[in-house]
């Protein structure tokens, strides 16, 4: 599969980069040493990507949290842990790939493991549906928190859906009723849940696997309650308005903190997660490992009571009514 084009704020850099190649390529066809002058535009090239990702917008945040090179839940999976057995199937209508997940070690500690999974090409995404799950894919879902709850193992669930598939499939099936009784069920979960944001998280989709203790993020992902395209159609009634959508939708990570959405923003490598899948998930990984770390001197009823007060105090409100 050929390297995706670059994203439109990464120009600089994609200039830059073919700079580098001409002056390699000349330095070995003229057989000249410039490795001084290589040496400084690679510094050059390092400089100006950490500039640029420093400074994202929530509209290139977005950009990047849809990167198809970005790693996916099953990426993840391969990188931080071990003795991985996947579970399938929600015990009434089908397995949906959309939302993969099982029994892993992370570092020796036994977790159960879920998350929405897309693909990278044509039949992969066709397979899991571009990630948009079913309703069976969230009963798919509760049933593995139930099989952890059941033997006492933490959960983890990393998020990265558009969206659920709202599909004439999905409403014959039920997708508000999947969705709102795993907000029910996953409140009565005695064991501690790690959700992480990994990518895009968009909407009930996401939050059919978002309730936890924590609610990480990294560092270029998002969280939104519909996607800055159709906030833009909804409110300007232009999908070109999708960059003042995501500003105003409040989606990046820095904000969340600040709206008390999320309990802590997990760094990616330089140029976002899609550079480097061996760094990026080796910085979930150890973020994930002290969230659980912290939960587990805590009682049942705690981890309960912890988890239905957080999601008890989101929001804010100002003024009365009348």
């Amino acid at each position: 599969m050929s390297a995706p084009p670059p994203l439109p704020f990464e120009a600089p850099v994609s200039e830059l980069e073919t700079k580098l190649k001409e002056l390699e390529a000349f330095s070995q066809e003229q057989d000249i040493d410039v490795s001084h002058e290589i040496q400084n535009m690679k510094r050059k090239i390092a400089d100006t990507r950490n500039e640029i990702y420093t400074n994202l917008s929530a509209w290139q945040k977005v950009q990047v949290a849809r990167h198809p090179n970005r790693p996916y839940t099953m990426d993840y999976i391969h990188a931080m842990t071990t003795d991985f057995v996947e579970i399938h199937g929600d015990r009434i209508h089908r397995d949906d790939r959309a939302i993969v997940g099982g029994f892993a070690k992370i570092d020796g500690r036994k977790v159960m493991i879920m998350g929405s999974q897309k693909g990278r090409d044509t039949k992969s995404n066709v397979e899991c549906n571009f990630g948009c799950a079913h309703p069976e894919g969230y009963r798919k879902a509760l049933r593995l928190m139930k099989l952890a709850d059941k033997f006492g193992v933490p959960v983890i669930t990393l998020i990265d859906t558009k969206g659920a598939y709202a599909g004439l499939e999905s409403e014959e099936r039920h997708i508000a009723e999947a969705i709102a009784v795993n907000l029910r069920e996953i409140f009565n979960i005695k064991v501690p849940i790690i959700c992480a944001i990994i990518g895009e998280g968009g909407s009930g989709g996401a939050l059919g696997i978002g309730i936890g203790n924590r609610i990480l993020i990294m560092e270029h992902a998002y969280y939104s309650v519909i996607s800055p395209e159709g906030c833009a159609a909804i409110l300007w009634k232009d999908r070109a308005f999708s960059d003042q959508a995501a500003e105003a939708l409040k989606i990046t990570g820095k904000d969340l903190l600040e709206l008390k959405l999320a309990d802590e923003i997990i760094p990616e490598p330089q140029g976002g997660a899609h550079t480097d899948h061996e760094a990026a998930a080796e910085n979930l990984k150890t973020a994930l490992l002290k969230n659980i770390e912290g939960l587990s001197a805590k009682s049942e009823e705690e981890i309960r009571n912890e988890r239905y007060d957080k999601f008890r105090a989101m929001g804010e409100f100002e003024g009365s009514v009348e």
